[in-house]
């Protein structure tokens, strides 16, 4: 249908309100209680027009546009009404308000602008009330409130929540809880709607969720945006607590051709960024990967991307996460691919420096076999040739991701002695079968995941005792609670704030000497700051000592690439390296870290590699139809307090007589149960942000 605004002839459709289609026209009104996703309501009477044939102003938002009528905007009487309900409204807001922060503009004060309504003619009433941070995720500046009722209609019937309505107090009117209940106490999902669609910030985020040094939006879904390879992590854990697996798994292998690895083995930085964190305990986000991915029939297989051949080839040095990540999406962009692992079987640290009993040889060698599956050549046992050579062999471009094999020791008096050795030899020749003999009492130095897998190695190979020392306190050594926790229940002995001095023995190691941490820093200059206690030196009988203070690269000097930090490749924000064609990714470019990092990195390097090959560096892949997300989550009795669900584990006593699976994944029920905490943060990103005046 055709209607007249201001003189204009525009569209609007049937059941279409006045306001949606001189919005839509690009003819403003001004307005404050209504929003895109929100049924109107009228109540604040910014909207107000006058329509031929009535005699007062009405709400242009609860006015139904009909054939041939015709509007005026600016008319007399309704800009008596705008006026006068926005001096109303000014009444009782503070007169130093900041405003709204969600975007870096207030939407009441870009609308008094525009109507030309300024301070000076508020009748300014005191109504001081004390904000309320008492509440978990979100603040309440009720000063703020001007009862526009936009965050009751987002809890009310946006979300089925139910937790906000209008309630009495002694000043007044305003959006709360009834029943002066906390958040927690009325089940509110802490969904964040209320906050989103607030024109005036009197609902905010928590301050201390709010990074500066993230958007908006990742500040938003902090899970999302702190994924090293930025998984859709609440989209696949939507789909687990609908039960639909094949969907979960399908989402992850949009960015990861890992998935059931890193449900096992993944560092989860994620979860500590997990908003649940709030609430008691994050989403189990690691778990649940691993539960899409044991539960996955493979449906994903009939989307995969597989590109016209191009004609390019790829060298690929070293077949860990990165090397086959970059692999992988190098070759689904139809270049040929070969990569060359110099030991027996690829995985690089996955294989050779995680044990069995958190990564099972079969679960990798599944993982792997689905990498070759997308075209990729693999040679075992094949020292590679100098990234040079193999330009010259007619590789067109070549990526070295050798990783940090080479374990690290202490300059410690005894380090030379029978008996000491280091991590990355110790996990290795286990993971193969071949063991170093093991002492009958054990020390591990060093405090990460590392560690704590020699440790656990250690008691599974006969070890009768076993301890670790390091630097750091408890709070802050670099190993996983879950860790520290698993290695107490199997009888690992934790020496956590001590310095270690020296190995002691003569002939063979008999003990390594400690000292207490009194406190330990980095200063200014990133230097380790070690202050001891005086006297508090003993020594630890021990016949065996593994060094896990870290590990590095070898071989690399011989590559013909330019170097940094000793063994480390230098390259450049783009993983280019000093030589033409060749890049590189992973551990020996920004030293150890984890494994969803090294495949964050070779998909950039596929990404890189791709351009340099004359591809568009797109290796995104949809493996579903997109779907829009139901923005009704309803209620949930006693939602916040949900406790984490955890898998199965072995006993200790029997779960240190091998390498068997210590952690069972969760089942199909138990993964379900642990979804539904989740908070579904990104449903916020969903709601539209309204337009201020100037941007029409």
């Amino acid at each position: 249908m055709k209607i007249n605004i201001d003189g204009k002839e525009i569209e609007a459709r049937e059941g279409q309100s006045v306001l949606d289609a001189s919005l839509e026209a690009g003819i403003f009104i001004p307005h404050l209680c209504s929003h895109p996703d929100l049924e109107a309501k009228g109540g604040c009477r910014l909207c107000s027009v006058e329509i031929e044939g009535i005699e007062d102003a009405v709400p242009a938002c609860r006015t139904m546009a009909e054939p041939g009528m015709r509007v005026t905007v600016h008319g007399v009487k309704a800009e008596k009404v705008r006026k006068t309900a926005m001096e109303l409204i000014l009444a009782s807001h503070p007169a130093d308000c900041t405003g709204c922060p969600k975007y870096g503009k207030c939407e009441l004060q870009s609308m008094y602008q525009y109507m030309g309504v300024g301070p000076e003619r508020w009748r300014k009433k005191s109504r001081s009330v004390a904000n309320d941070d008492s509440n978990p995720l979100i603040s309440h500046l009720f000063t703020r409130c001007i009862r526009c009722g936009r965050c009751i209609r987002a809890c009310q019937d946006l979300r089925g929540v139910k937790v906000l309505d209008y309630i009495q107090t002694n000043t007044g009117i305003r959006a709360g809880i009834p029943e002066g209940k906390s958040l927690q106490e009325a089940d509110c999902r802490f969904c964040g709607a209320c906050i989103e669609v607030c024109p005036t910030g009197s609902i905010m985020d928590q301050v201390k969720i709010m990074k500066e040094e993230r958007s908006y939006a990742e500040n938003i879904v902090p899970c999302r945006s702190t994924c090293p390879a930025h998984i859709d992590i609440p989209k696949y854990v939507r789909y687990i607590r609908q039960g639909d697996f094949d969907k979960a798994a399908a989402v992850v292998r949009e960015k990861v051709p890992f998935p059931e690895t890193l449900g096992s083995i993944c560092n989860h930085a994620c979860e500590a960024e997990c908003k649940r964190n709030e609430l008691g305990a994050p989403i189990s986000v690691c778990k649940l990967k691993r539960a899409a991915a044991v539960n996955d029939s493979g449906a994903w297989k009939a989307r995969i991307r597989r590109d016209a051949p191009t004609g390019k080839k790829a060298a690929v040095i070293g077949a860990g996460p990165a090397g086959l990540t970059a692999a992988y999406y190098l070759a689904k962009k139809g270049h040929q691919v070969t990569v060359f692992e110099k030991n027996e079987k690829a995985g690089g640290q996955c294989r050779y420096g995680i044990p069995a009993y958190r990564l099972p040889e079969e679960l990798l060698d599944r993982e792997i076999t689905g990498i070759l599956e997308a075209g990729v050549e693999l040679k075992t046992s094949a020292e590679a040739e100098t990234p040079g050579e193999l330009l010259k062999q007619g590789f067109d471009s070549v990526l070295v991701s050798v990783g940090t094999h080479q374990g690290v020791k202490l300059p410690l008096e005894g380090n030379d002695l029978p008996g000491v050795c280091v991590n990355t030899e110790f996990l290795k020749r286990a993971r193969q079968g071949n063991p170093f003999p093991i002492g009958e009492k054990v020390m591990v130095l060093g405090g990460g995941n590392v560690a704590y897998d020699c440790a656990r190695t250690a008691l599974r190979l006969g070890a009768k005792e076993v301890h670790i020392a390091c630097l750091e306190n408890e709070q802050q050594m670099t190993s996983t609670p879950d860790e520290i926790e698993e290695g107490a229940q199997e009888g690992v002995l934790l020496h956590a704030a001590h310095s270690f001095l020296r190995i002691t023995g003569e002939e063979k190691v008999t003990g390594v000497e400690l000292q207490k941490v009194e406190r330990f820093y980095f200063d200014e200059n990133r230097k380790a700051v070690i202050d001891l206690v005086e006297g508090s030196n003993q020594v630890i009988p021990v016949d065996q000592v593994i060094f896990a203070v870290g590990q590095k690269p070898e071989g690399t000097d011989a590559f013909g690439l330019e170097l940094t930090h000793g063994p480390y490749i230098q390259a450049d924000a783009d993983l280019k390296t000093s030589m033409e064609g060749v890049y590189a990714a992973g551990d020996v470019v920004t030293g150890t870290k984890s494994v969803i990092a090294a495949i964050a990195a070779g998909r950039k390097a596929a990404e890189q590699m791709d351009r340099y090959l004359g591809g568009d560096g797109d290796i995104s892949e949809i493996l579903l139809d997109p779907e829009t997300p139901d923005a009704y989550i309803g209620q949930a009795e006693g939602f916040a307090g949900l406790r984490r669900v955890e898998p199965q584990t072995a006993e200790p006593r029997e779960r240190v007589k091998g390498f068997g699976l210590v952690e069972q994944p969760l089942t199909c029920e138990e993964a379900r149960c642990e979804a539904e905490r989740c908070l579904q943060c990104d449903l916020r990103l969903q709601l539209r942000k309204p337009k201020l005046w100037n941007e029409y």
